[in-house]
Order: structure tokens, then C-alpha cells, then sequence
């Protein structure tokens, strides 16, 4: 089980645990001298959620049982926390001290336009208030992807769930009409539809909740905004200006603007002839909120194959300017080149006349979110992640400083600061000791001038070949395809991997990246292989970066999964990237928590320190924190920390998807990425179905004053399948979160519940087995609001105290 200490663990955010916990001297480092922060101890004022599997606080206080929707029983705290039996319900599970209510769902009426609807799959949340009032302001949602059951032709969809006879699909009952049932236009126009981002007025009512109000800034923008620019063309998309017969579907002029480098160097080359102007956002996974109160939405996960057709183009040629369209995908059926997606997107809620733009200084690859440090006189900085296996940290420093938003024209003014500046990859060092996770670091300029100096494979997976004499992916990291370095295409990528390193990486070293690039903005364009060649660390998939309230020096970054993919592969000497030994207690590679420490005080240098302090995997592995894949991350007004899980909905529970819900084995023997099973050696066991045992996604809390500060504590589970995102604060008394994709990839009628047994590990390291009750589908939110039977629709819900009075915690 994990060695960590609370006091450790507070440290590591800087925080207060009083005087009945810290010495003076620890306080000091914790929060800076002259801290004037309470030093009392405050007892946790709600009862922490039971979890299905076993937590340090089980043993320490009192826990909610869940025992059916909105009713459980109240455990005492016992020694042994495990529980031989759990019952999975269909419901965000919150505390009994706490009420949770549905805002906004998919497929609620909400625009002027009454033909529009709030899209699927929501995501990151953002409340900015008018006029100062916290009652009333424009909360901005982001809408990521589209799957089953929004239609059977979603991409991926289970193939035993095609048959809607059997299986209906949501969209009709959400939005109230049919789909076409094959996959042509109009049913691609509506996958892109419900991509983007929602701006919804919310005001809080005489009952004290937020309801959303009807407001002439209310509006979508989405996959295919300003698809009516299409007629500019004089290609074979010139006539491709709409997706239907209905209002929003006939195409519209809102199209989106690009600035920066690529924008002045990679757009006006690109093959739709429209130069700087930019069809449509999609993808759109976290971002943030400026202290201007504008909105960067990210474009996370926006590469097509003719597997996952709802996308576009990724690979890009020397110029910047994409390959060419992918048969079959929604790129190639409404011409939407694939340069023009992957960046930021910055909105102005408050603002109809604000043409929204993507900022290419930025770089382009699978955003998740950004983080910024801005204060006035200095300049603007960001710190980013690109999401994906093998993914890089980035950090933007602007050219300009940043000027006081007092009205409109300083709010354009540090917008602008978008627009030039100078995009970092980091690069980690290995620790000196490896007993200890802890290291320096430098920030790598992706400019033409920077040289190249890819990491080889060999060294990449350097620690899992010492465990086990082999390496998951062959060690694979991605370089720039040229004919120059002995290839056959000029543009995309080349796989490097441990078999090939010796003959492959010499074309690639000692080189500049101009030597692979025509411009600075075709570098951005393809920021991802750029940032290999120039020695950027490939990482655990960076989800989610926080900079630190009290001290802006510090990024926490949620790195959510060790395993190498496609993609790339994480330094093995830096992360944890696949089970080293067959021990049951051994370390998961189920995610972890970092910490960056700029060496400057204003954070523009180019070095820093980083540890890693939280280690994903259940709390009984050695080193293991009980929970996995964590994903973003939240402050409240208190300075508490609050986190939720990202884990496949593939495995959830220890269940595949699809209607057969067929059992994943589970054996905490398994070594590496997968390995024979000992229970049947015809099967091979996947170390990624371990998450099972954690059940469904989950939001926690790190109090960071009290007796219980620095512990980690269950504060609400979602419905089956479902993942919690975007965890926002108004004031002190409301959360509002996003519920997404609850029922994925199963069906919600007719319903079924799924039994197994599952092998966890308890507290003290030794395995029990526990017998775990599971809906298949869900219905939520259906199911709360008087259809047991309905379909499931991804919602925002608000969630604050019964009593409706007080701090939230």
C-alpha cells in the first residue's frame, strides 16, 4: 500500500493542516512565510460516498452506502475495509448531506433558434458571471464526441448493438426525430452538430438552483459553423454548404478565424482556398477561462481513420498542409482540411460580435486543457497537455504583458497575447536516484532554430526491458516521415521503435527543425512529431494542469495512464507504464499525479523541478493511492483540492461493453501490457482491465485543512459507463460537473443487471473476492425524472447542500 504520509501529501499542494498536525517549520514550506491561513482542525462535514473498493478513510470515519437511488446506510469505520459485496446503482451517488439536479441536457431546447439543441457529450464546464452577480452569468459547455447509443452507426459501436428493433438508439427520444439509418451526409452533419460548444444563460432561482434562462446571446457553436463559407470554393466542395432541410442544418456564415503563425503561413496554403477562415470546432475536451473572462476551448481528439470516421485529417506535409482527405470520414464528405483542426478555440460569452479564432502560437495536437498564469505587467503564460499515449507537457510564454481587463478593448488587448509568443515542450531528466521520483527539467523552444535530439527507444523503455527483457510497442516514438531521412512519403509520421533505432534515428540527430519544416507555423501544425524530434519527453497522457493558487510557481499535472499506445510511448524512466512483476502488490500503471516547480519566479525560464507524488493504483500495490486514471482537476474558494477519474468505459466493473457485458479477467498476477493467464493459459489477461475493480467513475475530494487534510475522499460517483468532467465552483455552496456518456456503449432497454466476482486487493495487500451487481446500461437521467425506461442523456448537473445554506464544505 502507499508510504505516503498526509503530511507528505499536503506538501505537495501547499496546504494547511494546522498546528495539530504540522510544526511551524512545515507550515513555512507549506504556505510561505506570513501565512495567514486558519490554523484550526476541522472535522470533514459530510459522510465520504463507500466506494466499491478498499480506502484508508473506511477505516477512519463514517461512509454512505449506497443501497438504491437517493437512500443508502451509514458504516462505521472498521480496520478491515473491504466489502465482500457492492450493488452498483444508476445515479450520481452524492453524500446524504447533498442534493444534485439536472441543469441542461442533450437535447434541450435552449437557443433562439428553437430547431437548435444543447449537443452530447458534454465536457468542461465554465460559469462567468454578469455584471459580478454570481446568480445570473453564462455557463459555457464543451461538447467532446459521439457514440452509441446517439445512433448505431456512431463510430465503434459495439456490433452486437446494431439492430435497433432490439436496441433503440437515443436520438429520437432526445431530440425528437429519426436519424437516417445509413451513414451519408445528413447523419455525419449531425455527428458534427453535436460537437463544439454550448454558451447557455443559467440563473439561480427562488429555490436556489441554477435553471437555465432564455437569452438572445444563448447559442451553439459547433462541427460545422460557417459551413455556408463552403460556396467561396471553387473545388468539388463549393456546393457543399449544408447537411439537411432544417434551419441549423441549411449552413450559416459563423465561421472562425485563425491568428498566429500557422494562420499567415499554413492557412493560405491549405486546399479549401479559404485562407484564414475556418469551418466549424469539434473535439472540444477540457480548456479554460481567462481572467478576462473569455473561454479556450480544446480540440482534443480530432484525428479520423476509416475506423473512427468522425474527424479529419492529422498528417501533415513539410508545408504544414494536411495529406490529403481519409475516405469515408466526415473531413472528407464536407472538405474540412485537417490544419485547421487541433488548437485552442477562444470564444466571448458576453460578446455576440466577438468572431471566435483558434490560436495557432498555441501548437496544434490533442488539447486537453490549459492552465494560465497571468498578472498584470508581466507576460501571459499557459501550460497545456497533449492527451494522448506517449503525449507531451507544453508551456506558452507570450510575447506581450498582460494589461489590466477594465473594458473591452484591454480584454482584445490581452486576447491578442494569443497571437505571438513562444511554445515550450518539457523535457524531464531522469532521476538521479530511481528510488526516488523526483528530477529537473527544461523547457524545449519548438522554433526552426532548435536542434534535434530524439530520445531513443532503447532508452525510452530503458526501465521495462531491465523488468522484463522486453517492451510494450517496442519502445515505438513517432518522427517526421521524409524522403530526406530514407522514407517514401514527404509528411506524416514515422514509427521509430527498439528494431529499427540503430538504421532509422541517425537521419533525424544533429539536424535543426528547419531542416524538417518550411515555416514556424507548419512546426505548430505538427507540434506532436516536432516535439519528438527535439527531445521532448513522451508522457502518461497529460489530462488536466493546475496552476497552484497559493503558490503560482507550481503545476500540478493529472497524467492519467502509464500504458504506451499507437501513439508513443511514456519514458519508462519517468512514469510507470506497465506492471514490472507478477507480485500482486505490484505498482499499476493506472495514472499518476506530477508537480512542476518553475526555477524562475515569473515562470517565463526555460528549467524546473518535478516530482511525482500520487501513484494511481488500488491502495493496497506498493506504491498504489486507491483510485485510477485521474483525470481534471479543481480548487474550491478553500484552497481543497477535488479530482475525478477518467477509466475506460470498456472495463468498468470488470465488464466489457456491448449487450453481451461479457466479464474481463482480472488477475493481479498478470506481468507487462498483458500475459498468460494463470487461472486458464489459453487466455491472455490485459493488465488495463485491473481499473475494473475500481467500478464506475468517480469525484474525490483532498481537504487540505482539518483531521482528515490531505486524505483522499469519495464525494459522488456517476451512473454506469458515464465519466464525471469539467468541475466548476460558483461562489462557495454550488458544484456544477458534467455527467458524459452515461450507458456508453451499451443498451439502456431492455435492462439487465451484470453479476460477477472480482479479485481486488485490500488494504493490507492480500486478495478477497467480491461479488459486484451492475447495471448494464443506464437511464439516466431519464430515470430521475419519471421514465425508468428512458434513454440517456449527457447532462450538466448542479449539486449543493439539502439545506441549501453554508459553504459547500
Amino acid at each position: 500500500m502507499s508510504k505516503l504520509t498526509r503530511r507528505q501529501l499536503l506538501v505537495f499542494f501547499g496546504a494547511s493542516a494546522g498546528t495539530a498536525v504540522l510544526a511551524p517549520v512545515v507550515g513555512e514550506r507549506l504556505l510561505g512565510n506570513g501565512s495567514t491561513y486558519a490554523q484550526t482542525v476541522v472535522p470533514l462535514s459530510f459522510t465520504p460516498v463507500r466506494l466499491p473498493h478498499p480506502l484508508p478513510i473506511y477505516q477512519q470515519q463514517v461512509s454512505y452506502l449506497p443501497t438504491g437511488i437517493g437512500k443508502g446506510n451509514i458504516l462505521q469505520p472498521a480496520s478491515d475495509a473491504k466489502l465482500t459485496t457492492y450493488t452498483v446503482f444508476d445515479d450520481v451517488i452524492v453524500p446524504p448531506e447533498y442534493e444534485r439536479y439536472v441543469i441542461v441536457r442533450w437535447g434541450d431546447r435552449v437557443f433562439p433558434n428553437p430547431d437548435e439543441y444543447f449537443g452530447y457529450n458534454c465536457d468542461y464546464t465554465s460559469f462567468v458571471p454578469i455584471e459580478g452577480n454570481l446568480n445570473d452569468g453564462y455557463l459555457v459547455v464543451n461538447h467532446e464526441y459521439v457514440g452509441y447509443p446517439f445512433s448505431q452507426l456512431a463510430p465503434d459501436t459495439p456490433e452486437d448493438l446494431v439492430d435497433t428493433a432490439q436496441f433503440p438508439i437515443a436520438y429520437p427520444s432526445a431530440v425528437g426525430r429519426s436519424l437516417p439509418n445509413e451513414k451519408n451526409r445528413e447523419l455525419l452533419g449531425e455527428f458534427f452538430y453535436n460537437l463544439g460548444l454550448s454558451v447557455i444563460r443559467i440563473t439561480r432561482n427562488n429555490q436556489g438552483y441554477y435553471a437555465v434562462v432564455r437569452d438572445p446571446n444563448n447559442c451553439r457553436l459547433h462541427g460545422l459553423s460557417g459551413l455556408k463559407i463552403n460556396s467561396q470554393r471553387t473545388d468539388q466542395y463549393k456546393d457543399v454548404t449544408s447537411w439537411g432541410t432544417r434551419s441549423y442544418q441549411k449552413g450559416d456564415n459563423n465561421y472562425i478565424i485563425g491568428t498566429g503563425p500557422a494562420a499567415k503561413e499554413v492557412f493560405n496554403l491549405s486546399s479549401d482556398g479559404l485562407g484564414n477562415k475556418i469551418i466549424g470546432t469539434g473535439f472540444n475536451c477540457s480548456g479554460g477561462t481567462t481572467p478576462w473572462n473569455t473561454i479556450l476551448s480544446a480540440e482534443e481528439n480530432f484525428q479520423a481513420s476509416s475506423r473512427f470516421f468522425n474527424g479529419v485529417t492529422e498528417a501533415v506535409k513539410p508545408d504544414g498542409t494536411q495529406l490529403d482527405y481519409i475516405e469515408g470520414t466526415v473531413g472528407a464528405e464536407f472538405g474540412l482540411v485537417g490544419e485547421k483542426y487541433g488548437w485552442m478555440v477562444e470564444v466571448d460569452p458576453y460578446n455576440p460580435n466577438f468572431r471566435p479564432r483558434k490560436h495557432t502560437a498555441l501548437g496544434r495536437f490533442r488539447h486537453e486543457n490549459i492552465a494560465f498564469r497571468a498578472e498584470v505587467g508581466k507576460k501571459l503564460v499557459g501550460y497545456m497537455g497533449d492527451d494522448r499515449r506517449g503525449g507531451h507537457t507544453w508551456k506558452f510564454v507570450s510575447k506581450g504583458t498582460v494589461v489590466k481587463p477594465v473594458d473591452g478593448n484591454a480584454k482584445k488587448d490581452n486576447s491578442a497575447l494569443f497571437e505571438e509568443g513562444t511554445l515550450y515542450v518539457a523535457k524531464y531528466n531522469p532521476p538521479k536516484d530511481p528510488s526516488k521520483a523526483e528530477g529537473t527539467g527544461e523547457w524545449i523552444p519548438l522554433v526552426l532554430s532548435t536542434a534535434t535530439n530524439p530520445i531513443p527507444p532503447s532508452v525510452l523503455a530503458s526501465v521495462e526491458l531491465a523488468a522484463l527483457g522486453t517492451a510494450s510497442r517496442d519502445g515505438l516514438i513517432k518522427l517526421p516521415s521524409r524522403i530526406s531521412t530514407g522514407q517514401e512519403v514527404d509528411g506524416g509520421g514515422f514509427d521509430v521503435t527498439i528494431t529499427n533505432e540503430a538504421t532509422a534515428l541517425p537521419p533525424y540527430k544533429g539536424k535543426k527543425l528547419s531542416d524538417f519544416y518550411t515555416s514556424q507555423g507548419a512546426i505548430l501544425v505538427d507540434a506532436f512529431i516536432a516535439a519528438n524530434l527535439v527531445g521532448g519527453t513522451p508522457t502518461a497522457r497529460p489530462e488536466d494542469l493546475e496552476v497552484n493558487p497559493r503558490n503560482p510557481r507550481e503545476v500540478f499535472i493529472a497524467y492519467t495512464d502509464g500504458a504506451p499506445g499507437s501513439d508513443g510511448y511514456p519514458d519508462s524512466r519517468i512514469f510507470v507504464v506497465s506492471k514490472y512483476s507478477e507480485a500482486i502488490t505490484a505498482a499499476q500503471p493506472s495514472g499518476e499525479l506530477f508537480k512542476i516547480i518553475e526555477d524562475s519566479e515569473d515562470g517565463t525560464g526555460t528549467t524546473f523541478r518535478w516530482e511525482r507524488f500520487v501513484k494511481g493504483g488500488e491502495a493496497g500495490a506498493e506504491p498504489g493511492d486507491g483510485f485510477a486514471n485521474v483525470d481534471n482537476l479543481a480548487f474550491d474558494n478553500q484552497g481543497n483540492i477535488w479530482g475525478v477519474t477518467d477509466m475506460s468505459t470498456s472495463a468498468h466493473n470488470g465488464f466489457d461493453v456491448g449487450a453481451a457485458g461479457t466479464p474481463l479477467d482480472i488477475e493481479h498476477t498478470v506481468v507487462g501490457s498483458n500475459s498468460p493467464s494463470i487461472i486458464d493459459s489459453d487466455k491472455n489477461v490485459e493488465t488495463s482491465n485491473l481499473v475494473g475493480v475500481f467500478g464506475n467513475n468517480w469525484l474525490f475530494f483532498i481537504p487540505t485543512s482539518g483531521s482528515d487534510a490531505g486524505e483522499i475522499v469519495p464525494f459522488a460517483y456517476g451512473p454506469p459507463r458515464c465519466e464525471m468532467t469539467g468541475p466548476t465552483f460558483i461562489g462557495n455552496d454550488t458544484l456544477i460537473i458534467a455527467v458524459q456518456h452515461p450507458g456508453e456503449d451499451c443498451p439502456y432497454t431492455p435492462q439487465e443487471t451484470l453479476n460477477r466476482e472480482i479479485e481486488m486487493l485490500n488494504l493490507d495487500g492480500t486478495l478477497f473476492k467480491q461479488k459486484r451487481h451492475v447495471p448494464r446500461g443506464s437511464n439516466w437521467p431519464s430515470n430521475i425524472e419519471g421514465r425508468p425506461q428512458g434513454a440517456p442523456r449527457p447532462s450538466v448537473i448542479g449539486i449543493r447542500r439539502k439545506d441549501g445554506k453554508g459553504t459547500f464544505v
